[in-house]
């Protein structure tokens, strides 16, 4: 989906950091004041759909579905990273996003793919096989191998934020300065994968809400979510129908879709470029209100 820019509008965003991001190939995404990440979960434990999509051929509809209602990427998961997941094996993972990936791309082949993995061989799978960008819950803290693949592959790379792995990620989770932390963190993780030789214009950066957050922190980032532009690199959202909508309003998993949109709405204002949700055809209309508004 294209979205109809006045002119001040791409006037205002070509002048921030928010819409430059390449990916495999220097290949471009944008330009667009917002980017939509649409969700594919090839999980049969997935805290959203239940598993709704873990068969390839459910995955592959969902996905052109997703695309056709605006979303600019779709986002393959073939292992649940929320809070307490069980470990699923690199053979396992790869079985079930790699048919994925091929489908969705003979079907489309234009179609900008992400997987959401943290282990190198799916990365390097899915990589050959044509997706462009690896979503990284880990900052390739669970297996230090994916940082050579991505040198090697240059795909666009999120890198996120979490300070252990989903298992643990809750157990009573502590920061003296949660933004000063992530913000070093980042700083950290983006000098070490430049030096060995990912371009910068390859990263985002996702503040990893709900990982290893409880709701003051997680609160904290969205209030101040502006002071990560410091770091000169897009900022990658993914609150879509999370636990903090439970913590803060009492909402179940099935109730919490005008929060996510509330959220992504005023993210979006504050400059958030790309965000990461389940319902694409209800964020592309908020954010058509956004950018009528702004």
């Amino acid at each position: 989906m294209n979205f109809l820019l006045r002119k001040e509008t791409l006037t205002k965003m070509s002048d921030s950091v928010a819409n430059v991001w390449s990916v495999t190939g220097g290949r471009g995404i944008g330009p667009a004041p917002f980017l939509l990440a649409g969700i594919v979960n090839v999980t049969p434990d997935s805290f959203y759909d239940g598993g709704c999509h873990c068969s390839c051929s459910s995955a592959v509809e969902w996905g052109l579905r997703l695309h056709a209602q605006g979303a600019h990427i779709l986002d393959i998961g073939g292992e649940s990273t929320r809070p307490g997941a069980a470990y699923v094996s690199c053979e396992k993972e790869i079985s079930r996003v790699l048919p994925v990936v091929r489908n969705l791309l003979a079907r489309e082949p234009g179609l900008l793919i992400s997987v959401d993995t943290y282990k190198a061989e799916v990365a390097r799978r899915v990589l050959d096989a044509g997706a462009v960008i690896i979503n990284d819950i880990s900052g390739f803290s669970f297996d230090p191998g994916l940082k050579d693949i991505v040198v090697q592959y240059k795909p666009g790379y999120v890198l996120m934020h979490t300070p252990s792995r989903p298992e643990a990620m809750q157990d009573n989770p502590h920061y003296d300065d949660v933004i000063g932390e992530i913000l070093t963190y980042f700083e950290k993780k983006m000098a070490l994968l430049v030096k060995a030789g990912l371009p910068e214009n390859r990263i985002v950066l996702d503040p990893g809400i709900g990982f290893g957050k409880n709701l003051e922190h997680n609160l904290t980032i969205l209030k101040h979510i502006d002071r990560f532009n410091v770091l000169g690199r897009p900022v990658y959202i993914g609150l879509s129908n999370k636990s903090l909508w439970e913590k803060l309003l009492g909402l179940s998993r099935e109730h919490r879709g005008g929060a996510t949109q509330v959220a992504t709405a005023l993210l979006a204002a504050r400059g958030v470029y790309i965000h990461r949700v389940h319902d694409v055809a209800a964020t592309v209309q908020t954010l058509c209100i956004v950018q009528a508004m702004t």
